[in-house]
């Protein structure tokens, strides 16, 4: 029998394994943390290159901060903090309007957008495990909301921002951005699970805009009057506060940090139960 030239035929031989004088290939997966980073990173390109995606991320924070100071400036209004100029009070706020902004409404909306054509099912039924899946996602907002901490920062710093640069506010920023990510992002991907496509932009929009206006997410609770304790226990406010006592005062503050556990509980519970992948 004439061997068969793989070569010459234009077929691709298997790996031959060294010294065996034998075939051995070796199909199959790559490691799953590979796997989970290069979904990361494909879950933050698209983000980065989504213009409304972009515009929720970077530009309406940075229009808040510039709006929020200056009109303070303007108007006097009151923020309780005779001792810190305005930018030292907005800054955390608007720090933390943008982990919501990402870990919320963004991920809702590309969620479901996701589920309408269909890439969640083919996503479910590849290599990567869903749990992979979730860590990619959770992964990939991480590393937006940490470029929102570079630009927004850097537009704080340059109106003259004077943040808490001790261990504690250290601390408490790190637990704030995590917490109150998963606080954020499991009621996204519970808003994005049950509702349609559609519907789903305009409800994570909507609840985007009441959190801005009266969640006490870039106003401290002071602004509020009598309502400020009640709007401490949305997670909006607890996200807020958190933010501020760390690069403000300088402090963890457990009791936020408690509300935004409680909320990424409650919408971790609701959303394994509701989520449909397709």
């Amino acid at each position: 029998m004439t061997a068969v030239d793989p070569q010459a035929s234009g077929s691709i031989a298997p790996a031959r394994t060294p010294g065996s004088g034998t075939f051995a290939p070796r199909p199959g997966s790559a490691p799953l943390l590979r796997q989970v980073l290069a979904q990361a990173s494909m879950e933050a390109r698209l983000t980065l290159r989504n213009g409304e995606q972009l515009l929720l991320a970077v530009v309406i924070p940075v229009i808040v901060l510039f709006g929020a100071v200056e009109g303070s400036h303007r108007i006097g209004l009151s923020l309780g903090r005779a001792d810190r100029s305005p930018v030292d009070v907005f800054t955390p706020g608007v720090l933390a309007l943008a982990v919501m902004s990402t870990a919320f409404t963004s991920l809702a909306i590309a969620t479901g957008f996701e589920r309408r054509y269909g890439v969640i099912k083919r996503l479910g039924a590849s290599p990567l495990p869903r749990a992979g899946l979730l860590a990619g996602k959770a992964l990939a907002l991480l590393l937006v909301e940490a470029l929102q901490m570079v630009v927004v920062g850097s537009v704080g710093l340059a109106l003259g921002w004077r943040p808490e640069v001790s261990p504690g506010a250290l601390v408490g920023a790190v637990l704030t951005l995590v917490v109150g990510t998963f606080a954020f992002a499991s009621l996204g991907l519970f808003v994005a699970g049950v509702l349609r496509a559609e519907a789903t932009l305009a409800a994570a929009n909507l609840v985007y805009l009441l959190l801005l206006a009266g969640g006490a997410v870039v106003l401290p609770t002071t602004a509020y009057g009598a309502v400020g304790h009640v709007v401490d226990w949305l997670p909006s406010g607890a996200l807020g506060g958190a933010a501020r006592a760390a690069l403000l005062d300088g402090h963890v503050a457990v009791g936020h940090l408690l509300v935004l556990a409680l909320w990424a509980v409650l919408g971790t519970a609701l959303t394994a139960r509701t989520f449909k992948w397709e």
